[in-house]
């Protein structure tokens, strides 16, 4: 039996697909019984306009394992975007678990006993792009779930990296405020 996994956490940002694909997915966790189960059973039940809390399903009645709750980091306003959220973006996440699981970052035999918590970017812009390409928007999702989930798994970036790295990491958005692009 593998080790007791708590509380770990991993993000990851996937871009490269047209405008409004990027996925930035920020994963927490850990058993059911203990802090992300409670957290999780918490959220499900928390339920706020705009900021619906969702299980990932590969399709209606298809949930997967580890149950994983997905949470909006934008308000949702429209239909379209719920849609898109709700259908695309949801099948994607739930593929991108089980893609975590068939690699062995999230061991097979504790599909049962751990729940996640996912974290989902998705632009508001999807609502009006009347051409949407759902499958790279699918793609990107679940390529940036997996990868998130590998990180958590994984402690990636370890604090030795971190540390060595500090100082030649300049935020994105830090960096265009200082060239005066934001």
């Amino acid at each position: 039996m593998s080790e007791r996994i708590v509380l770990r956490t991993g993000e990851a940002l996937v871009a490269g697909g047209p405008p409004g694909t990027a996925a930035e997915p920020e994963i927490v966790i850990g058993e059911l019984d203990g802090p992300v189960g409670t957290a999780l059973a918490t959220l499900t039940g928390d339920q706020a306009s705009g900021h619906s809390k969702v299980f990932a399903i590969l399709n209606t009645d298809i949930q997967v394992r580890p149950v994983t709750l997905m949470v909006s980091k934008v308000t949702v306003k429209s239909t379209r975007y719920t849609n898109i959220l709700m259908g695309t973006v949801q099948a994607a996440i739930a593929n991108g678990v089980l893609d975590a699981v068939r690699a062995g970052d999230i061991p097979k035999e504790k599909a049962n006993d751990l729940g996640i918590i996912c974290s989902v970017w998705l632009n508001p812009s999807v609502a009006q792009d009347g051409d949407l390409d759902h499958q790279i928007l699918f793609d990107i999702h679940r390529k940036a779930t997996a990868q998130a989930i590998h990180k958590a798994m994984n402690n990636k970036p370890d604090i030795d990296w971190l540390l060595d790295n500090q100082d030649k990491i300049i935020h994105k958005y830090f960096q265009m405020g200082l060239d005066g692009k934001i």
